[in-house]
């Protein structure tokens, strides 16, 4: 039989043809009147830095959901996509690191099948014979036709153990399509990577319940619209850093479902209880009719009007990296401007 999966409490994203087609419609209009001069900053990549890293939790931002994770000795990257055009729209700026200088990695994570997402000819430049794919319930019969035989599936709150880092498959609210024939024939999310104080041996099953001492989280939340599975995940795990979507939420009328917009993102960052928030999801691609000045100026202005220290949500160039010993000293002095204020108080 069959198996489709669904969101919590059983919410669709799905849309009608005719939805659809008032979508399509009005884009026509609306990206005439939008203003895509802005290009996300490229930097310069520490490639001597990344490539000789065992030690460090680094993030490394390749562009839109793509990263380069470090921790535990591991090379990680998320949601692969060096790809040059997004359903014939060219990318609005290059990769942050080429794919041929990325170090080698040992573990890919894909949050759900969306092209976007799961590039399958970056998959296969990365791979090597001890790179593991990780990808949703329901998605490693796929990767392994497609010639992936390295890859294991997790369901919602299931996790694997490698060395000392453990690595556990959450919910989020989305869908998933690539053909005509496999909508939500496999399922999404986003995951949660814990750096372990001591390495725990692996179960059989490649999973592991044991409690262990935790020396940094980071939250990649993949793609999602807004929903009460964040509180459940801020609620399970004490997290570090989030990685976080704040793009492609125009129009909302429509996007709301599967999108967070910028202003949501800060709840979520909230809800999720992160130390330190890094937007993704925005920059690369014309996903929806918004612009990367337009998410990045409505993120700035929610921020404000939150009064949430500045530290706390870093946004990196493409290229960037981003390091625990970085995080560390922006909480000393978030700290520090906190009791400076309560001070005046």
């Amino acid at each position: 039989m069959k198996r489709y999966y669904v969101n919590m409490d059983d919410v669709t994203t799905e849309k009608a043809w005719k939805q659809f087609r008032r979508w399509r419609a009005e884009r026509k209009v609306r990206l005439k009147q939008k203003d895509y001069s802005y290009v996300v900053p490229q930097a310069r990549p520490e490639l001597d830095r990344l490539h000789a890293n065992r030690t460090d939790t680094t993030v490394t931002w390749i562009g839109h959901s793509t990263f380069l994770l470090q921790t535990g000795g591991l090379n990680i990257v998320t949601d692969p996509v060096w790809a040059e055009s997004m359903a014939m729209e060219k990318r609005l700026a290059p990769p942050g690191i080429p794919i041929d200088r990325i170090p080698p990695v040992d573990v890919i994570l894909i949050s759900h099948s969306h092209y976007d997402h799961m590039h399958l000819s970056s998959i296969r430049r990365l791979m090597n014979p001890k790179t593991m794919l990780i990808v949703p319930g329901g998605l490693r019969s796929k990767m392994v036709r497609k010639g992936f035989s390295q890859t294991i599936e997790l369901d919602w709150w299931n996790d694997i153990v490698l060395g000392s880092v453990r690595i556990t498959f959450v919910p989020a609210q989305h869908w998933t399509r690539r053909t005509l024939t496999d909508m939500n024939r496999s399922h999404w999310g986003g995951y949660v990577i814990e750096r372990l104080q001591t390495e725990k041996p692996r179960e059989p099953n490649g999973r592991s319940d044991n409690a262990a001492a935790v020396e940094n989280t980071i939250y990649f939340a993949g793609d999602s619209g807004y929903f009460r599975g964040f509180e459940l995940i801020g609620n399970r795990f004490d997290i570090d850093l989030a990685l976080l979507p704040i793009g492609a939420y125009e129009p909302e009328w429509f996007m709301s479902p599967q999108h967070i917009t910028p202003e949501e993102a800060l709840q979520v960052f909230e809800d999720v209880r992160a130390k330190v928030m890094i937007p993704m999801h925005y920059g690369a691609f014309k996903l929806a009719d918004d612009t990367p000045r337009e998410a990045l100026d409505r993120l700035e202005a929610e921020r404000i009007r939150r009064n949430m220290d500045h530290n706390r949500v870093r946004l990196l160039s493409l290229g960037e990296t981003w390091s625990s010993s970085e995080a560390s000293a922006a909480n000393r002095e978030a700290s520090h401007n906190m009791g400076r204020a309560n001070a005046r108080e």
